[in-house]
């Protein structure tokens, strides 16, 4: 099986989604983010284009909530470029990325609804703040965002008289008040039962199809991510493994373990994080980690070389 791997971009055409050889919407060039001198993101490329829903996942600790936040510019990177609609980032003031902000939505983790509002007052809020629309115009617009996330009806109620699932929908509707061209989702399934976590993917791919708004999802929710996405974007410790279509990786995580062995390295990390499976290189990595280094910070100790690494790297 072919990879792109380490290239960070696969330039083929996103499955579901015709970008008709357009520019892509989203475009990501070599970005890299320090914190405390680690290095979170190392080179990351990744272009996103018009109507189709690329999924980002990866482990704990891999970047995925690190890239979307220097996407949505909460966080500058130290390295890199990032555009929107064709236009750089980076290098914008406060007030001039606020204006690239109302061309996008943001739902988050938690929902982050204000507690002492309305459902409805909740959606409303993006239309008060960022237009001159009249009171009864935004009435009818939350009422329109509300139905298409099947809220209508509990428009007076409050973020503590829902349910966790009814709390992302409330957010997914808020992020939608602008009509927004792109939507970002961290982790919209986080903290949901099946159920709950299958209607919100469901969700996702009816508003992308009504709409036709360019979705980014960070996930690390393999059903989600195989229900929703076009393409898909494996991060690994701060580094791109691949982007791909879904059906790479689906056929990638059907590979039969005789046949897997043949695999590349980053190839079968990526199988096992897709298939979930408790042997690997994910965990064989971790076995090899030195428990001293962690406690006593790393190059100030001085320690013989562990006994099986001449076993470990034969092969």
């Amino acid at each position: 099986m072919s990879t792109a791997a380490n290239s960070g971009s696969e330039r083929g055409r996103p499955g579901g989604a015709a970008s008709g050889g357009a520019a892509p919407i989203i475009s990501c060039h070599n970005v890299v983010k320090r914190f405390d001198g680690k290095t979170v993101l190392a080179g990351i490329n990744l272009d996103v284009y018009a109507g189709e829903t690329m999924v980002i996942m990866g482990g704990s600790g891999s970047g995925k909530s690190t890239l979307l936040r220097c996407m949505i510019g909460s966080i500058t990177p130290d390295e890199g470029e990032i555009l929107l609609f064709g236009k750089g980032t980076c290098g914008l003031s406060e007030s001039e990325m606020d204006e690239v902000r109302k061309r996008f939505g943001i739902l988050f983790q938690s929902g982050a609804l204000f507690n002492s509002m309305t459902i409805a007052e909740n959606v409303a809020l993006p239309l008060e703040e960022h237009t001159d629309l009249g009171r009864e115009i935004i009435d009818i617009q939350v009422k329109i965002k509300l139905e298409l996330v099947g809220l209508r009806e509990h428009a007076d109620k409050f973020p503590a008289q829902i349910s966790g699932g009814m709390k992302k929908r409330a957010g997914l509707a808020r992020a939608l008040a602008l009509d927004p061209r792109i939507l970002f989702y961290d982790e919209p399934s986080a903290g949901l039962d099946p159920v709950t976590s299958a209607e919100i993917d469901r969700l996702i791919v009816d508003l992308t199809r009504k709409l036709g708004v360019t979705s980014v999802v960070v996930t690390h929710e393999m059903d989600s991510a195989f229900t929703i996405a076009d393409r898909m974007a494996m991060l690994d410790k701060g580094r791109m493994l691949t982007v791909q279509t879904r059906e790479w990786y689906d056929a990638l995580r059907k590979t039969p373990e005789d046949k897997a062995r043949a695999l590349s390295t980053d190839e079968q990390l990526i199988r096992q994080f897709l298939r979930g499976d408790a042997e690997g290189p994910i965990t064989q990595r971790r076995a090899g980690s030195s428990y001293a280094e962690d406690l006593l910070g790393g190059e100030s100790v001085a320690r013989p070389a562990p006994s099986v690494e001449s076993t470990r790297s034969i092969g």
